[in-house]
């Protein structure tokens, strides 16, 4: 299938450009656990997991119904008040988050999502590979980071310590947008961080291992899509259904076969 004409190319982050496995992101949460039992608490490394499972499961199904990101600052808020002490709610009520953030200081929260934030980046390395297929397709087209992700500082983080900042001339990420993919907000919001409007949708293709978040909602936005079929089997982020209400510009089987679609 012909692409037509294509000056900019926006990347889903986590499981595109980087693969997220369940055992990965488990070293990730255990690292995180033990240095905040270390620092902050009287309680167990598994009932920090345990209690961090749980939170984490319970903020996607109240967040992304809503198109909007979990925060990572909310969930450490829950989590400490949950083992210091406070009763959490039953799974289809909502937190009292004012009462919640009594059991914890502002200053507390911060260190620990600084402490998440910066063990994903020690404990990702970063695929080869693709460092060097940015380098290649930035020579050639204007590239961009569209992604859902809790914390947008982990992957301006991520992407400074990999050395592929230079390669991109925005980064949106759902955390700082206030919606997550496929609503049109954030993809509108990719438009206006390069410059362009809504018309210019057909010289932009987006790439994305998620087919509502990335196929859908590129799609809808009058953008060219490229399905990415290469995620890891286990991998614990958020994913759906594939649907035939739209149809993707291309499927890539893995990253690497981007440079031959596009010719």
């Amino acid at each position: 299938m012909s692409l037509g004409p294509i000056e900019v190319v926006t990347f889903d982050f986590g499981n595109t450009l980087v693969p997220v496995r369940r055992s990965g992101l488990r070293r990730v949460v255990g690292v995180t656990a033990e240095r905040v039992v270390a620092s902050l608490g009287s309680f167990a490394v598994a009932d920090f997991l345990a209690v961090w499972a749980e939170e984490r499961e319970r903020q996607f199904r109240e967040e992304v119904p809503r198109f909007r990101e979990v925060d990572l600052g909310d969930r450490f808020v829950r989590v400490l008040a949950r083992l210091r002490g406070m009763n959490p709610p039953a799974p289809d009520e909502a937190w009292d988050q004012p009462e919640a953030a009594r059991w914890s200081t502002a200053e507390e929260i911060a260190w620990a999502v600084e402490t998440y934030s910066r063990a994903f980046v020690d404990g990702m390395p970063p695929p080869p590979e693709v460092g060097a297929l940015l380098r290649r397709l930035a020579c050639r087209y204007r590239l961009a980071i569209l992604s859902n992700w809790p914390l947008a500082e982990t992957v301006d983080r991520y992407l400074a310590a990999a050395g592929w900042d230079r390669h991109f001339e925005a980064v949106v990420v759902s955390q700082r947008v206030g919606s997550i993919k496929p609503h049109p907000s954030i993809f509108r919001a990719t438009e206006a961080a390069l410059g362009l409007t809504a018309g210019d949708g057909d010289a932009i293709l987006h790439v994305g291992d998620d087919w509502g978040a990335d196929v859908v909602g590129a799609k809808q936005a009058g953008w060219r899509a490229a399905f990415l079929h290469d995620r890891p089997h286990d991998s614990p982020l958020p994913a759906s259904v594939r649907d035939e209400s739209v149809a993707a510009d291309v499927e890539l089987a893995k990253l690497a076969d981007l440079e031959s679609v596009l010719g």
